[in-house]
């Protein structure tokens, strides 16, 4: 506890680093109080009292999108899309990278050709947007939030069909994501960096006070029960991070040449660098379970549109989109399996790797430079890869599995899947980033006292 309570003030200490999390908070804070802002014509007491007798915002892909959104999803909030639009565009470019010679080329460019890609990207965020606005407000006043005369809950002081409802809605929406956007590249330039993943975090952790409460509250053991789905909170967690951190070291070395020269004589003098390559066990992070997320609701979501309610093709479809039955997590975790593989693929470009080793004079020892290298590497990912998919699908399932064990729904999603993979990964980058100015502030201190660690030792 000590070491901890100095480290803090360490952090306290570094102007830079002090400035960065307070910016950083701020925005936070900007971001949360913006989910709890209606849309025009939105009774938000009426909201909130609707969304604490229902639980039908806290299933499927609604409490999917809504833990993403931190809530703002089910209360028809300003910030209702979130940064989700801008999350779909990124991915939408990172594909087309792959197809497009345009874009190949922009991202082969540095800085520059980083931003550009990065104007296309939030060009094509407000595209998305434009989709999804009036989307989600259909699915907000049918389903969400039903708009109804004889309801006991009066959502709208406008009627929803009303050409002043939906207009300036649709541009709030669209004006909301595109804020949470600069927000996050605000956190990711002048805060502490990971703008975007920050921003989903703190969406996540926004509901899990409140899950954990609900399970004390529920728990007709004495407390038992509570502290054992508290317990395997922790073993999950403990999981999370050794899937996140989890690499594969290929040693690389590398081979410099120098001439030296004297008046009698000039030799050459090879000098032996070692390193290493780190392949991630898990090199596709979660994007393997958001596509196949977004494969499961598909078939549930047109099914919904085209289909009878009696029709028995609609009820499959209908247990398919609901993330705590059997059939859902077969295909699903068949379809993350498949998905680790292929992202892995397209983003671990091994046999670019390879010609950067022999562009550098690196060599893997015992391995020819060029294409055996390339093949080497290929391999390698193929081994660690199927246990990585393994552990990713049983992580994504595992909030299913602990629901059948009777813990609460709203606590099982922290089990595992997107939201625990995503916060887990996003502190660890976040408390690398602290570490960081912790170091380099201990060198410079050290540097401007004129000792050098050999005065030191």
């Amino acid at each position: 506890m000590k070491g901890f309570i100095q480290t803090v003030k360490n952090i306290w200490s570094i102007k830079e680093l002090k400035e960065k999390l307070i910016l950083t908070f701020l925005l936070i804070l900007v971001y949360r109080f913006g989910s709890y802002i209606p849309l025009p014509g939105v009774d938000i007491n009426e909201v909130n009292r609707y969304v604490a007798d229902q639980a039908s915002a806290n299933s499927g892909i609604l409490g999917l999108l809504n833990s993403f959104t931190g809530g703002s999803f089910s209360r028809a909030s300003v910030l209702a899309l979130g940064i989700m639009p801008y999350i779909s565009a990124s991915i939408v470019v990172q594909l087309m990278g792959l197809a497009v010679p345009y874009i190949q080329k922009l991202q082969k460019e540095g800085e520059s050709g980083r931003n550009k890609v990065n104007q296309i990207t939030r060009w094509l965020t407000i595209g998305i947007c434009l989709v999804q606005a009036p989307a989600y407000l259909t699915l907000v006043t049918s389903q969400i939030l039903p708009y109804d005369p004889a309801s006991p809950y009066a959502f709208y002081l406008v009627p929803p069909s009303n050409f002043w409802f939906w207009f300036p809605s649709v541009i709030i929406l669209i004006t909301g994501t595109i804020f949470s956007m600069w927000m996050g590249e605000k956190i990711t330039d002048k805060g502490i960096g990971n703008g975007i993943s920050i921003l989903i975090m703190v969406g996540i952790l926004a509901d899990l006070p409140r899950a954990i409460l609900n399970a004390f509250e529920t728990d007709a053991s004495g407390g038992i029960f509570f502290l054992l789905e508290m317990l395997g909170l922790i073993i999950v967690i403990a999981l999370c991070i050794m899937i996140v951190a989890a690499v594969r070291r290929v040693p690389v070395q590398y081979v410099r040449r120098a001439q030296t020269s004297s008046s009698s004589y000039m030799r050459s003098v090879t000098d032996s660098v070692r390193s290493y390559i780190p392949l991630k066990v898990n090199a596709a992070g979660v994007m393997p379970i958001i596509f196949a997320q977004a494969i499961m609701f598909l078939p549930g979501t047109l099914a919904s549109y085209v289909l009878s309610d009696d029709s028995v093709i609609k009820q499959f479809f209908t247990k398919m989109a609901d993330p705590f039955t059997l059939e859902y997590n077969l295909i699903f975790g068949f379809l993350i399996i498949i998905f680790t593989y292929f992202y892995t693929a397209i983003t671990i470009p091994v046999n670019q790797m390879a010609e950067d080793l022999k562009r550098n004079g690196g060599i893997i020892p015992g391995i020819r430079p060029g294409k055996e290298t390339a093949d080497f590497l290929d391999e390698i990912l193929s081994k660690i890869t199927l246990p990585g998919a393994i552990l990713l699908t049983l992580l994504a399932v595992l909030p299913a599995v602990v629901n059948l064990l009777g813990v609460e729904q709203n606590l099982a999603m922290f089990y595992g899947g997107t939201s625990m993979l995503i916060m887990v990964g996003v502190i660890l980058d976040t408390v690398q980033q602290i570490n960081t100015y912790l170091l380099n502030h201990r060198y410079d201190g050290l540097m401007s006292s004129g000792r050098t660690s050999s005065d030191i030792a």
